[in-house]
């Protein structure tokens, strides 16, 4: 069975969002489903802080022993930060795909920012 966390928003493109309760910020990470059909991960591309983005923006890319995937910006706003252990431990993302291998936090300008995502049952739903 998947793990899909109840507190988290999701996307159709297996991302989780959730929120920090801080400044409208946002963490974003790969889903459980996600991280088992890529396989082992093997190099992770995070997008730069700083940047603006929009939701469904490429903001970076994984890449496994299968294939390589694009990150999309689950929401619009600012990268305020990136989890740069992945660089060097991109099997984070297999170990831990809800904890340390978290991909980035965005600074979002509205607080409807996360209106257009899945609650954990819809994405239940998606992958039924």
């Amino acid at each position: 069975m998947t793990n899909i966390p109840a507190e988290l928003a999701y996307t159709e493109e297996h991302e989780w969002v959730e929120d920090l309760h801080e400044d409208n910020t946002f963490r974003v990470g790969i889903t459980d489903h996600a991280q088992n059909e890529l396989g082992e991960v093997v190099f992770v591309q995070l997008p730069e802080v700083g940047d603006t983005v929009s939701a469904g923006d490429v903001v970076g890319e994984v890449e496994s022993t299968k294939s390589v995937s694009d990150l999309f910006a689950p929401v619009s706003g600012e990268i305020v930060s990136v989890n740069d252990d992945l660089v060097d431990n991109p099997g984070a993302l297999n170990e831990s795909p809800y904890g340390s291998g978290w991909l980035f936090t965005v600074r979002v300008d509205s607080s409807d920012a996360t209106g257009q995502l899945l609650d954990a049952d819809a994405y239940q739903q998606l992958l039924d």
